[in-house]
């Protein structure tokens, strides 16, 4: 019999119940009780939803009020001395916890926040744990074994999760003097075999590990780390280890893998349905496989039948040793699909969230343990809705098609080089040595947000919501002009989210109503669904950037997001090639920035924060990604004159080591998020003599806390050493929507200073 489960589950709640509790914990509206009641409730809830779609086990450990990594540094007693590290702690307080994440919780001082970055090739980000070279590592198991408890109360049949020694030494980062962190693993592992030993305890039958770095490409001392690492923790008396990886195949690391002392194994099938084959004639006879069939990573139904086929053969094979489960944790997709009444029937037909993701999961167990027939009707639904996606006429739009077989090489190229093109814009912008700005969006204020809601209820007609963004974009523009920058934007009133916004713009694409994912912390997206070809309607920004425009003599920035981002941050088609649909965004893009130029804006960005985020976990495919990603881009930007000034962003990802990429998209000023990992990003300018203009960012808009002029102008003088003052720009790490104006303008202000003290040094 085919046991069936879950890797993982949304935390964050149908309605973002955890994000509404997180932002009133943090405003101080609730207290600490409170908060950590809501989380219990939604674990409740969580595991009755997976009980109820008929899965035999439920995950344990999955939730958290920020990030796993985070809980897991926590767990581990990985705490940096700045945050009041106490060793011997039983419990690691929920306010510390907070300033790790994010440098502020409602008691304690401000502090920096621990760095973040993102979670493999998706748009989550976690806290990368800081790793010191005499790291002591103490168990603090108070928190994740209450959760037990929770799950044996109320009768679940529990596997604890656990994100494995290997991929958090992986994930985390040395501080102060360099090491090998695989020097750590010794000293680690005796906290895994202590905790093991505890679920066994507690009568624990099976824990899933997580290992998803056995995906991507590892050297011999890390395999060999894993196979020390898993042959100490089979010495020890324990549950059975379910070594669970996603996100790709296990490629060059199969065969050892496969060998490792483990109770079983779970692959992705979904995103690596090829290595079925081999992992069954190389699996042992003692071990689980559990097959990763369901995409946890995208939102479209399953084919069950063509699933059907080979996992009977491999039932047949296998027996009760064939596991099935979505190919990874469900965090990546909205929770539940029938809170989407104003989907047609039509497109929410073809569509699968967390729960149906749970149900498929459920009927494919069911068909190996009764046979296709006990589901034949449920299986006649999933086989009209397939084929009505394939033949709708929704799909393919001709005219798009045609256009993007008539792209030349020649529209991904300025007219002109970089050095040719400075010129002309710093002509044209006038603007001082070390120009500051930010990076797009200002806070989105509860009024903004009351009047865009009362807009889409129909409590607010068009012409008073855009006098009312008219109002928004006025009071920002006038307050950038006296805090003193030099290149304004609008502040992005009018948008929802930077790819959102774009969706319900862009034929090809849908919206939900309550489609959201967690992106890191309270922080949640709506990615938009792209359906069918791409194309641009009509200008999607024109009008709100020229009234910006016209109400100051700077320069202010037209604002769009990329094409790569807008793929990688939207649930993408899955019946072409991806780089065709980033191509026909492109296009989309290429014709706004047309109209902007037309209309007299004279810099552009067009922000790419997702490129890194897109590149493939193995080397093999890497080139082949960059190649269409950075021709996208160029595509989107590559039409203007030489005298209009592209610009684009980039956050949260290890950018280092696609640098040249990044030269490559020929932007004229690049600003990158570089201060919440202490500017390491500069230690690559000093060896890679990038060609235009940067502005590494100089402080962490994610957190609340506000710094001073003298870190700023730490900041500046670090980057100064390393990128020539002429093409030095100074700007924040990111947009700054998700802060108050009591943070933005004293954060901005600190900022400015810092940069009028560098230019008084170097007399510019």
């Amino acid at each position: 019999m085919a046991t069936t489960h879950a890797l993982g589950f949304p935390r964050i709640g149908a309605r973002r119940e955890l994000k509404r509790a997180l932002d009133t914990y943090w405003r101080g509206e609730i207290d600490q009780d409170t908060l950590l009641r809501t989380g219990r409730d939604l674990r409740s809830r969580h595991w009755a939803l997976q009980a109820e779609a008929g899965l035999d086990l439920v995950p344990v450990g999955d939730f958290s009020f920020y990030d796993h990594v985070l809980d897991t540094s926590v767990l581990l007693g990985v705490i940096p001395e700045r945050f009041g590290r106490k060793i011997g702690e039983d419990n690691v307080d929920l306010d510390r916890y907070f300033r790790m994440a994010r440098g502020r919780a409602p008691r304690g001082e401000d502090v920096t926040a621990c760095e973040m970055t993102k979670w493999f090739d998706t748009n989550y980000h976690y806290i990368v744990p800081e790793l010191a070279h005499d790291q002591r590592f103490t168990l603090h198991a108070h928190t994740f074994e209450a959760q037990l408890d929770e799950a044996r109360a109320e009768r679940r049949r529990s596997k604890p999760v656990l994100l494995g020694p290997l991929t958090y030494l992986w994930l985390g980062k040395p501080r102060g003097a360099a090491f090998d962190k695989l020097e750590l693993l010794e000293r680690l592992l005796p906290i895994y075999a202590e905790l093991l030993q505890r679920l066994a305890v507690r009568g624990i039958e099976w824990v899933q590990i997580d290992e998803p770095i056995l995906v991507c490409d590892l050297d011999a001392a890390w395999q060999a780390a894993f196979k020390a690492a898993y042959q100490q923790l089979a010495a020890q008396q324990s549950p059975k280890l379910l070594l669970t990886t996603y996100f790709g195949g296990l490629g060059d690391n199969l065969e050892w893998a496969l060998q490792l002392p483990v109770g079983g194994v779970h692959v992705d099938l979904a995103r690596a349905p090829e290595q079925l084959s081999e992992i069954l004639s190389r699996l042992p006879d003692n071990k689980v496989l559990s097959a990763g069939v369901v995409d946890g990573r995208n939102i479209w139904r399953t084919d069950l039948e063509a699933w059907l086929e080979p996992l009977e053969r491999v039932h047949d094979q296998l027996g009760d040793r064939l596991w099935l489960a979505p190919s990874c944790s469900l965090l990546h997709v909205p929770v539940d699909l029938t809170g989407e009444t104003r989907l047609d029937d039509e497109l929410r037909n073809w569509l699968a969230f967390g729960v149906q993701k749970l149900e498929e999961v459920a009927l494919l167990g069911r068909a190996l343990r009764e046979g296709r027939a006990s589901l034949a009707h449920a299986l006649t639904a999933n086989r009209a809705a397939l084929a009505a996606r394939r033949d709708s006429s929704r799909i393919h739009n001709a005219a798009v098609q045609q256009r993007l077989h008539a792209v030349t090489p020649a529209m991904s190229r300025r007219a002109s080089a970089y050095s040719q093109r400075a010129p002309l814009q710093r002509a044209r912008l006038n603007l001082p040595l070390l120009p500051t700005t930010t990076i797009g969006s200002f806070p989105q204020t509860q009024s903004i947000r009351a009047a865009r809601r009362d807009y889409r209820a129909g409590r607010l007609d068009r012409g008073t919501y855009e006098e009312r963004m008219r109002a928004e974009i006025k009071h920002t523009i006038k307050a950038q002009e006296a805090l003193g920058l030099d290149m304004l934007v609008h502040g992005e009133p009018e948008r929802n989210d930077m790819v959102e916004y774009f969706g319900e713009l862009l034929e090809g694409f849908a919206s939900t109503q309550q489609g959201w994912v967690q992106s890191f912390g309270s922080r949640c997206v709506k990615p938009p669904i792209i359906y069918g070809d791409v194309r641009r309607a009509g200008p999607m920004t024109v009008e709100w950037i020229r009234y910006a425009q016209s109400l100051t003599e700077r320069p202010v920035k037209g604002m769009l997001t990329g094409p790569v981002t807008i793929l990688q941050w939207s649930f993408v088609r899955d019946d072409q090639p991806r780089a065709d649909t980033c191509q026909q965004i492109a296009l989309a893009l290429r014709d706004e920035v047309g109209d902007l130029e037309a209309a007299g804006i004279r810099a552009i960005q067009v922000d790419e924060p997702a490129l890194r985020e897109g590149l493939p976990l193995r080397g093999s495919e890497r080139a082949a990604y960059l190649g269409w990603a950075v021709r996208a881009f160029r595509l989107a930007t590559a039409g203007v004159q030489d005298e209009t000034q592209t610009h684009s962003h980039m956050c949260y990802s290890e950018f280092n080591d696609i640098i040249r990429a990044i030269a490559e998209l020929d932007a004229d000023v690049i600003t990158i998020e570089a201060s919440r990992s202490d500017m390491e990003l500069l230690a690559v300018f000093a060896e890679f003599d990038y060609p235009n203009e940067i502005g590494p960012g100089v402080y962490d808009i994610h957190s609340p806390r506000v710094p001073s002029v003298a870190e700023i102008a730490q900041q500046l003088e670090n980057a100064a050493e390393v990128i020539t003052q002429q093409r030095l720009w100074i700007n924040p790490d990111c947009g700054l929507k998700t802060r108050a104006w009591e943070e933005s303008k004293p954060a901005l202000a600190n900022m400015i200073a810092a940069a009028h003290k560098l230019r008084a040094r170097i007399g510019g």
